[in-house]
């Protein structure tokens, strides 16, 4: 039986655990599905390399904001499936290839594994082997939709007319139609993208407002102008799906929504968007006798898997979407960094073991309009009683906004004594870069006034609007 010195489960951030310094260990390597992951193949690259070109189109198809006269004639769907994929499927072979044959101390099992027991694992096709270090990277997987009529075993499939995430964005022609279950992010970045591309686009979301995690004013203003593209019906829940030609949907009323409209859909395809299910059904952690909370594995600040009995597992980390509360790359990332440290502390490499900063936790939606926040919202703040103020700067209230002459701004709350930022939420035009700058001042501590006034601020660009969120914060007596 074959024995390791490290047993990697995962190849999305997983992967950037091995490098140089683990040449002395005997390393396995278990991948079922693509290399790179969810992020690389399915998530965040190949998204974003669509939201792009759908951008530029929803932009020319109606500039009339601007005094222009343009239109948007349509889409090469193949040919930008191919500029995509081509790029993202030359990376994923690679890092395979570079895995499996060109590193004498790595093993890559292309297949599931399971634990056996505390130090021992087996693959689907029957291979066992024993470790003396476990790294858990599987991440998370689209969340299943129970409706009548829907067969999830075929949903991806070539000739099903119902996609998840994993799908979608590889089919070969676009649909005349799409219906969209969901209301979070993925729900919304896909509804963009096709909708501004020329399909027909309905959404179904359970509740009375889309993107309802995020602070309100933002849920609340996103959900309006993105209604003002797409159609989208509120308080409905599919009830059965008929896949006969196309997709027929029956709704019913989730009683979350006044006015909801439980009429029929009927589309081309269908995308489930409903959430993510971290990936640790098939892996038999009770075998480790790790603890799960619900379909998360429980770490510590340096990652280690968490036992039953509450102490940390000696030599067991997770990192990633199958452990963390916070479903994002840049999360994944981080943790792998920790992880891959604490490795090197583990073979006496180096000296002093780390931990994941998790404080300071920015997220993006690639959608119309963008968004990016960063921290807690307001209705967080007043549910746990802090004492905060708030500002709030419109687009229109700076230079740049006049040029862009459309909605959006910034939300900054920050703490009525220590002037520290809280949150901060932008919606509209460059949300996802303009955010970065009220997450560098909470990592780095920097209080909200000297933010504000310890540099100079460009002018007329747009990051004037974070400039005056800062400067709108009143903070008592003095004014400021």
């Amino acid at each position: 039986m074959a024995h390791f010195d490290l047993l990697v489960i995962g190849t999305g951030s997983g992967n950037s655990i091995v490098d140089d310094r683990f040449s002395h260990l005997k390393v396995a390597i278990a991948e079922e599905w693509l290399f790179g992951g969810t992020c690389l193949n399915v998530g965040c690259i190949p998204t974003k390399m669509l939201v792009y070109p759908a951008e530029v189109a929803h932009s020319s198809a109606d500039s009339t904001h601007l005094n222009l006269q343009t239109s948007f004639n349509g889409v090469d769907w193949p040919g930008l499936s191919h500029r995509i994929f081509d790029r993202i499927d030359a990376i994923e072979a690679d890092g395979r290839d570079y895995r499996t044959n060109r590193l004498d101390n790595v093993t890559v099992y292309p297949d599931r594994v399971h634990f056996t027991g505390r130090n021992s694992a087996q693959t689907a096709s029957g291979d066992t082997f024993t470790f003396e270090r476990v790294v858990i990277a599987t991440g998370s997987s689209p969340t299943q939709l129970k409706a009548a009529g829907l067969d999830w075993d075929r949903v991806d499939t070539e000739n099903y007319p119902v996609k998840t995430s994993n799908s979608i964005m590889r089919i070969p022609t676009l649909p005349r139609s799409l219906v969209i279950v969901g209301s979070g992010f993925v729900a919304v970045e896909f509804a963009h993208i096709f909708s501004s591309l020329g399909v027909e686009v309905t959404v179904l979301a359970r509740g009375n407002r889309l993107l309802g995690n995020h602070d309100h004013d933002v849920s609340q203003a996103f959900t309006q102008q993105f209604s003002e593209s797409v159609n989208v019906r509120f308080g409905v829940e599919v009830e059965s799906v008929d896949t006969a030609d196309g997709v027929t949907l029956t709704l019913k009323e989730t009683g979350r929504a006044e006015g909801a409209d439980t009429s029929a859909v009927e589309a081309d395809l269908m995308l489930v968007a409903v959430g993510r299910t971290r990936s640790t059904h098939a892996l038999n952690v009770d075998a480790l006798d790790a603890t799960t909370d619900g379909d998360r594995l429980v770490v510590d600040e340096y990652q280690r898997v968490m036992s039953s009995s509450g102490e940390p597992l000696d030599g067991v980390w997770a990192l990633g979407d199958v452990c963390s509360e916070h479903l994002l790359k840049h999360v994944a990332n981080a943790e792998a960094r920790t992880v891959q440290h604490n490795i090197l502390v583990d073979v006496g490499l180096e000296p002093t073991p780390v931990s994941t900063d998790h404080s300071v936790i920015p997220a993006a939606v690639f959608s119309h309009p963008q968004i990016g926040s960063v921290g807690a919202t307001e209705e967080q703040l007043r549910e746990e009683g802090v004492d905060f103020v708030s500002s709030t700067c419109e687009y229109g209230g700076v230079a740049f906004g006049w040029a862009l002459n459309a909605p959006g701004f910034a939300k900054v709350l920050a703490h009525k004594t220590t002037r520290q930022i809280l949150g901060a939420h932008v919606v509209g035009e460059q949300a996802a870069s303009l955010v970065q700058l009220f997450v560098q001042a909470m990592a780095f501590k920097i209080p909200a006034d000297k933010m504000a006034r310890g540099q100079m601020w460009i002018h007329p660009a747009l990051t004037e609007v974070v400039e005056n969120a800062l400067l709108g914060l009143n903070f008592g007596e003095d004014g400021r």
